[in-house]
């Protein structure tokens, strides 16, 4: 006799069963994409990463996402340009240019396009390249907020900008860095759990 696989069926709010990792992969990718919205400060989501890894019923679960939408979303990506510096261009920019994020998958931003005055990227068991050799910048200091959970992050800069790091897990490798105190700022703020996040003025192909 055949079986037909249904579909998991959800779990009641308060329910006392045992959560599953992929029940916590669920709610960490909410967490991820709150934080991306602006709906979590980086200390909120720091803490609700622990507690839900160390949730064991849908209960715990529940508690940690009660006051979060359901929320999902995707970049897309593009071929890997060489360019040589930002220009700050003013001008407004739209909320779907604000973030991206990745599930267990790859995106890329590169080549000419803007960046706003700040930009988030959630990475999710993935990896992403932000080339920002070719960007125009919104703004003469641009924060750059990047989530890496259990994935990789590389951000390309160009050499007259001055790079400004800071957060868990962020590390640096940029030689040609803008010494005028005119030049724009990039500000990059990172969390990387399990994952790396690097920041560096040269993209090295493999």
């Amino acid at each position: 006799m055949n079986v037909e696989q249904r579909p998991r069926p959800a779990q009641p709010s308060g329910s006392s069963q045992r959560a599953s990792d992929r029940d916590r992969d669920e709610r960490l990718v909410r967490l991820h994409t709150a934080f991306a919205e602006g709906r979590l400060t980086e200390a909120e989501l720091d803490e609700r990463i622990d507690l839900v890894l160390a949730a064991r019923t849908y209960a715990d679960l529940d508690r940690l996402t009660a006051d979060l939408p359901g929320t999902d979303g995707a970049a897309p990506g593009g071929p890997v340009p060489a360019a040589p510096r930002a220009r700050v261009v003013p001008g407004r920019t739209g909320l779907a240019g604000r973030w991206q994020m990745a599930y267990k998958s790859s995106v890329r931003r590169t080549g000419r396009w803007r960046l706003p005055e700040r930009y988030t990227a959630v990475v999710y068991k993935g990896e992403c390249l932000l080339d920002l050799r070719s960007a125009e910048l919104s703004s003469p200091v641009t924060v750059v907020r990047v989530v890496a959970y259990k994935s990789h992050v590389d951000i390309v800069v160009p050499p007259n900008v001055r790079l400004e790091i800071g957060g868990l897990g962020v590390s640096t490798e940029v030689h040609g860095a803008a010494a005028d105190h005119d030049a724009p700022v990039v500000q990059v703020h990172g969390i990387a759990y399990k994952g790396t996040i690097e920041a560096k003025d040269q993209l090295r192909l493999a």
